[in-house]
Formats: structure tokens, sequence, C-alpha cells
């Protein structure tokens, strides 16, 4: 008796139920974005004002204030090069 194989499985993003939930939440969020602006307009200045800090802590150790080791590896390298 010979066995069948299984169908490969289908992408995610493929699947009618990915497609029609993706329409749904962009439909959603149209109707959000249309009906409620003037609360979206209002509130802003103070999202923007949330963010500066956010951004500060979660991207403060991508230019060199990460910590005292990357400094003093900075400061031997920086010598070295001075003597070159």
């Amino acid at each position: 008796m010979t066995k069948l194989q299984d169908p490969p499985p289908q992408a995610l993003w493929r699947s009618t139920k990915t497609v029609a939930l993706l329409a749904a939440a962009v439909a959603v969020g149209f109707y959000l974005f249309s009906e409620h602006q003037g609360h979206l307009y209002g509130v802003w200045p103070y999202l923007f004002l949330l963010a500066c800090p956010f951004m500060h802590l979660l991207m403060h150790r991508g230019h060199g204030h990460g910590g005292h080791r990357h400094n003093e590896a900075h400061r031997k390298s920086s010598v070295n090069d001075e003597r070159t």
C-alpha cells in the first residue's frame, strides 16, 4: 500500500485567514483614524515628549556611553593611533 505524502505547509502570509485578518485590521485602523483624528492630534505632543526619554534609554548604549570597559578600550586604541 502506498502512503500519500502530506502537501508542503503553506506560508503563513499566503493563508486566506491571514489575508482576511490583515484586511480587517486595515479597515478597523482606517475607521479609528478617520473617526478619532481630533483625539489623536491632541495626544501627539504628549506622545512625542514621552518618546524622547524612551529613545534616550534604548539608544544610550549606541554612542559610547554603555560602560567603563568600552571607554577604557577606546582610550587605549586612541593612544595607539596617536603614536603611529
